[in-house]
């Protein structure tokens, strides 16, 4: 017989996540525009329309929930790179991460801005689990890539240059959106604006990389 919760216990649950979701799309939101420092937890609470105990019933510390908003976005990105283990055409992989990580930054903008200011902060709050999981993820593409080059399946390039170079391209549209809708007449960028921004972002990378 499967395991079925009691309606009570269902009913908890439910509520569980979904102010846990509220918690963390407000406080992805508010670290985002202000950082770690400048947020403080009753802003989030009240951004997620919950009392601030609610959010230290779901997170003990600040500093808990920061981390937890950073690590979905860190497994979002881990996840788009996992072509690189399913695939060994070079074509197929590198279009396939590139749009993936351009779909990322179209949907989901403020965190990866929330992960830009951190970097750019130098990890105040999770250096080091940022640096053991980019480079963990970063040995295993940079194998690939230069399997790509040992094997004269594309341009003898730097393997990190060109990693280095799909990140700021595709994370640009996330991290200056501002700056993108001042050039698109105040607008943000419509469906089929994204699309060809995604395939030119493909080709012109492919172009420079594919023999």
């Amino acid at each position: 017989m499967p395991d079925r919760k009691k309606p009570g216990t269902a009913r908890k649950s439910d509520i569980r996540e979904a102010n846990t979701r509220q918690i963390i799309a407000a406080a992805e939101v508010l670290f985002s525009e202000k950082g770690f420092n400048g947020t403080s937890t009753q802003e989030i609470a009240d951004k997620a329309g919950l009392p601030k105990a609610n959010v230290h019933y779901y997170f003990k510390t600040k500093a808990d929930l920061y981390t937890v908003v950073l690590r979905d976005v860190l497994e979002g990105w881990e996840k788009d790179a996992e072509i690189f283990n399913h695939s060994s055409d070079p074509e197929e992989v590198l279009r396939s991460y590139i749009r993936a990580k351009m779909e990322h930054s179209f949907s989901r903008p403020k965190g990866s801005r929330m992960w830009a200011l951190e970097v750019i902060q130098g990890g105040p709050v999770m250096g080091k689990e940022i640096r053991k999981a980019l480079i963990s993820c970063d040995v295993t593409v940079l194998q690939r890539i230069q399997s790509w080059i040992d094997e004269g399946r594309i341009q003898a390039v730097s393997p990190q240059s060109l990693l280095n170079m799909i990140w700021a391209t595709t994370q640009y549209y996330a991290d200056y959106d501002y700056q993108i809708r001042i050039l698109n007449d105040n607008k943000r960028l419509t469906k089929v604006q994204r699309e060809e921004a995604i395939e030119d972002v493909i080709r012109l990378i492919l172009h420079g990389v594919l023999k």
